[in-house]
């Protein structure tokens, strides 16, 4: 049965690259659009999205941010006021030159991010200290225009949330920088069992017109690295190009500091990389669409049928439980609730019904357990709870086995070439040996971690002295 199941997904060590596609698909998250880089996300993946959602904004709104809305289109002109802003994502850009028939006086742009909408807006309505600290954040989709696309981890056009928030002091945004990273952490930790990283970008692979980056990384199952999460401090760049001044409390005016940050649909990808098997899918119970499915066995028989829709009644009061009483055979359903990662799956027949039991069945392991009726509310708990510790103490001895320190440039080229998986190495803080590794490794800096390690005192690349322990990957 075993080889039947997997008949359709690529086994993971054969083409990982391919895998992913089969499972995306086959799992009925996507569907591929006759627009070039574009994904069409099906109800599956979406309610997978607005799960993830819920989590973030429900501790957004617990912060003190108000959600907001902005336009999707940039005037060119307003967008050319933060000049290091504009030069980082001239690039990825996408026009509108027409409107109509006719070509537009100036051209507009399809928002890759809003740093000099909230900025325009916060020159309005902000004008004193008492109008501050200003927390706003926006659900929203955005347009990058990438050369190579793959769904969830790269598209022209993906869903995020981006928070913009104005502070008195410079002390009070990087305060707020810090604080929603850790929120970006416990979601991926706790919701999506997906251990992180917390560090510091380096000045090359900052935001562009931040003052610096703070990011969150994530290791994947083929070795890879997925930047999952960034918060930036801006500083008061963007408030000295568009004006944002408040009247202190001593009368004087003061250019704002400001924040932003984001968190994106790519973050499907990364659960399903890091938590995916040769089956398809597997989904944290915190995050999953469906945390139980019922599968009725002979229901054919009376009463089983009739059973089953009232114990789907009686757990639903405090999980999200679903039934399958097509006519499809157990086995097919069996499999094809494996391969959409349903974190636990309920069997119930005629001689259950008469034994007072029911048959749990585990995604993460496979295990099966007879479980009594009587404590069958307790025992779905206490598993999907079990199910989502193991899978975040799997992906972290994952990602601890393929993470390694090395102090010399020969060592990190054999490792990262043999092994892959996260490198900690020394580095000087060059710009120079940044450029160096990535041109011979192809890995780039992730972040300089805020659990700082002294490995040696030489960089890994020039032999220099150095004070920053940095880890490095091949990434996404």
């Amino acid at each position: 049965m075993a080889k039947e199941f997997v008949r359709d997904i690529t086994a993971m060590d054969d083409d990982f690259a391919q895998w992913y596609t089969d499972v995306v698909t086959k799992a009925d998250l996507i569907d591929y659009s006759s627009v070039r880089g574009c994904m069409i996300i099906r109800p599956y993946g979406y309610e997978l999205w607005e799960n993830i959602k819920k989590e973030l904004d429900v501790r957004f709104k617990e912060t003190g941010h108000e959600n907001v809305y902005m336009p999707l289109f940039i005037p060119e002109s307003l967008l050319q006021r933060e000049k290091d802003h504009i030069e980082g994502f001239a690039p990825e850009v996408a026009w509108v030159t027409h409107g109509g028939e006719e070509e537009l006086a100036e051209r507009l742009c399809v928002r890759p991010t809003s740093e000099v909408l909230f900025a325009e807006h916060y020159k309005n309505i902000i004008h004193s200290y008492r109008d501050l600290p200003k927390l706003y954040n926006q659900w929203a989709n955005v347009v990058r225009w990438e050369k190579t696309t793959r769904p969830f981890l790269r598209t022209l056009e993906f869903l995020w949330q981006e928070g913009h928030t104005c502070h008195e002091t410079d002390e009070d945004a990087l305060e707020e920088t810090v604080r929603m990273l850790n929120v970006y952490a416990e979601v991926c930790e706790k919701v999506l069992a997906i251990p992180v990283v917390k560090g510091q970008k380096t000045e090359k692979e900052k935001f562009a017109g931040a003052k610096l980056t703070y990011t969150i990384e994530s290791l994947m199952h083929d070795g890879k690295a997925l930047q999952s999460g960034t918060s930036h401090h801006l500083g008061d760049g963007f408030a000295k190009a568009f004006g944002i001044q408040y009247t202190d409390k001593n009368g004087k005016l003061q250019h704002v500091h400001q924040t932003s940050w984001g968190f994106t649909t790519r973050i499907i990808g990364a659960m399903i990389m890091v938590h995916g098997d040769d089956r398809g899918l597997v989904i944290p119970p915190n995050a999953a669409p469906i945390q139980l499915m019922i599968v009725p066995i002979a229901q054919h028989k009376e009463g089983v049928l009739d059973f089953a829709y009232n114990l789907k009644a009686q757990l639903s009061k405090t999980v999200r439980a679903e039934i399958d009483a097509s006519d499809k055979k157990p086995g097919w359903k069996f499999n094809e609730y494996e391969m959409k990662g349903v974190p636990l799956r309920l069997e119930v027949g005629p001689k259950d019904i008469e034994n007072n039991q029911v048959v749990l069945a585990r995604r993460d392991t496979g295990e099966k357990q007879i479980v009594s009726l009587d404590e069958v509310e307790a025992k779905v708990a206490e598993t999907l709870s079990d199910i989502q510790d193991t899978l975040y103490n799997r992906a972290l001895e994952h990602r601890e086995e393929n993470t390694a320190s090395v102090i010399t440039f020969d060592e990190f080229k054999q490792t990262i070439e043999e092994k892959g998986g996260f490198i900690k190495a020394m580095w000087c803080g060059d710009r120079e040996c940044e450029d160096k590794i990535k041109e011979e490794t192809t890995a780039t800096s992730r972040c300089i971690p805020f659990e700082q390690e002294t490995i040696s005192s030489k960089c890994i690349c020039c032999g220099k002295e150095a004070d920053k322990m940095v880890y490095w990957a091949k990434a996404y």
